[in-house]
């Protein structure tokens, strides 16, 4: 696709080279027509942009941000590398702990946990998987995708949005490799456990892409194998205990509060989804990238969470008076997850399990490497001067600004985790309705999508029809969600007062979209795009 003046292009205009050197409406002659940079565009240059992209490529760190990928440098053609990309990254510590909120926090017995982990899953990940087709289709990164579906301007809404999450993703992570780390030697401060976490997720992710793709493909096995020992040693002890189901109003209300969690959880991926195949041949059958993707994400998912419902029924029944000499109950008042699963391994096992903690908690890598990477490229949809800041650079500002959050939430970890679950499955029902109903009812389908505008603000939606829908759909927020700091009108009478239950997202999700059906008709109408 590359012409053959390309190099001589460059050195023409070394001012004009580089990433958000130039005005979007005025294209170098060196980017093709479709909108794609070719890699020898980063390093071209006096800039200090170009200096510094010179400077990774001499240590293979991947230089490009949020610019279309060409199709002969789409050179990922392993399916494997799509499943396993989730697959490691929710057969994790973090997932665990998902599970162990069903009695801790919202006293639903063993059955019922296990019912809304298996339902809601399936219902968050399938636009993970979905909005994974979209990475080869085009070639352009998942906040990108976005500006077809919100507009130049109101993606940036979505980029903060995903910002924090990206960044509060990762703080809660890190706080629980930082428990099991405790666990293992309270000598260990939390803070420390955080540091260590965190500087080696800088490491993969600094490389970029491929790195962070070889990093997941392998680092699910001896998490798997721990968490194997985990099945056998608990099922050895006896401990498991069938609570009962709750009934009634109640019931109700605190299957839906928990269901908003693994919710959140599991559909949290959905933002970034693109990011993990935009190297795949665009030649790639959707089917396939929707299954692989959907294979690696709820085969961990089902598995850690069940695991946790389980094994958190050993601290005892649900019951305002805490037991007695209860190694399971005591382990997690100490230390949260880790001192949970200390509980199951340690006794045993000994110094070996101390050594399968440590493992679980470096499994908080692969969990927050997709969060760092992407943090990155939603960072430069902010702004041209923002795009200018190369990639890696802003993994590690990414990577500071966590630490500081993480540590000083370490003490607070049930409290933030609920919260934060439930503020990721708000707003991206909200985001996924929006997309949902511009693809298939105004767009019907791919090929009415043209990634060569993707960097061009008047050929893109005017976005208006979008930001006015996400603001209906922050209604239908308020009105269903229940959080300890708020009650909506609605959620009140889901369930018992005084915190009913959380139907936020899924009113969220409806009032986004029923609004921006309408808004989009109009808008197209008056603005022809």
């Amino acid at each position: 696709m590359a012409s053959d003046g390309f190099i001589q292009d460059l050195e023409k205009h070394p001012a004009e080279a580089g990433v958000g050197n130039i005005d979007y409406e005025k294209r170098p002659s060196y980017v093709y027509e479709d909108g794609a940079v070719p890699g020898q565009a980063f390093e071209i240059g006096t800039s200090w942009t170009a200096k510094a992209h010179r400077l990774a490529g001499r240590f293979k760190i991947e230089q490009r941000g949020i610019e279309r990928v060409p199709e002969d440098e789409r050179t990922d053609n392993s399916l494997l590398n799509i499943s396993t990309m989730w697959l490691s990254a929710n057969m994790v510590i973090s997932s665990f702990a998902i599970g162990t909120l069903a009695k801790e926090t919202f006293f639903l017995g063993f059955a019922d946990a296990i019912l809304v982990v298996l339902f809601f899953n399936l219902l968050g990940i399938m636009s993970v998987c979905f909005f994974s087709a979209f990475g080869p289709a085009f070639g352009l990164r998942q906040m990108i995708l976005s500006r077809f579906w919100y507009g130049w301007y109101s993606v940036k809404i979505i980029a903060f949005f995903n910002i924090l999450a990206c960044i509060g993703w990762s703080s809660v992570n890190v706080i629980v490799g930082a428990q099991l780390i405790n666990a293992v030697n309270t000598n260990v401060p939390g803070y420390a456990g955080i540091i260590i976490i965190a500087v080696c997720t800088l490491l993969v992710t600094m490389f970029g892409y491929k790195v962070v793709h070889a990093y997941e493909f392998w680092s699910w096995i001896p998490t798997f194998i721990v968490f194997l020992i985990v099945v056998g040693e608990f099922a050895h002890s006896g401990a498991f205990s069938n609570l009962p189901m709750g009934v009634g109003e109640s019931e109700i209300g605190d299957v839906l509060s928990f269901g908003a969690v693994v919710f959140g959880f599991a559909t949290g991926w959905t933002s970034y989804a693109a990011d993990y195949t935009v190297y795949q041949p665009s030649t790639r059958s959707k089917t396939s990238v929707f299954l692989w993707t959907w294979i690696g994400l709820i085969i961990p998912l089902l598995f850690t969470e069940m695991l946790g419902v389980a094994i958190m029924t050993a601290t005892g029944p649900i019951s305002d008076t805490p037991p007695v000499n209860n190694p399971y109950y005591d382990g997690y008042q100490q230390s949260g997850s880790g001192g949970l699963l200390g509980a199951v391994l340690i006794p045993p096992l000994g110094n070996f399990g101390r050594f399968c903690l440590v493992i679980l908690a470096l499994s908080i890598i692969a969990n927050n490497c997709p969060n760092i990477y992407s943090v990155a490229l939603t960072a430069q949809v902010m702004g041209r001067w923002v795009q200018k800041v190369p990639r890696f650079l802003w993994t590690f500002v990414a990577t500071c600004i966590y630490i500081a959050i993480a540590i000083p939430g370490y003490s607070h970890f049930n409290i933030i985790l609920q919260d934060f679950m439930n503020f990721i499955g708000y707003w991206l029902a909200i985001y996924q309705s929006i997309a949902f109903a511009e693809h298939f009812l105004f767009k019907r389908g791919f090929a009415a999508y043209d990634p060569a505008i993707y960097d061009k603000p008047a050929a893109l939606p005017p976005g208006i029809a979008a930001a006015a829908a996400f603001c209906f759909g922050v209604l239908g927020v308020v009105m269903g969600m229940s959080q300890p700091w708020f009650v909506g009108p609605i959620a009140i009478h889901i369930g018992e007062p005084p915190y009913g239950g959380d139907i936020g997202f899924e009113l969220g999700f409806a009032f986004a979209a029923v609004s921006y059906a309408g808004f989009r008709f109009f808008e197209l109408r008056y603005f022809r795009r």
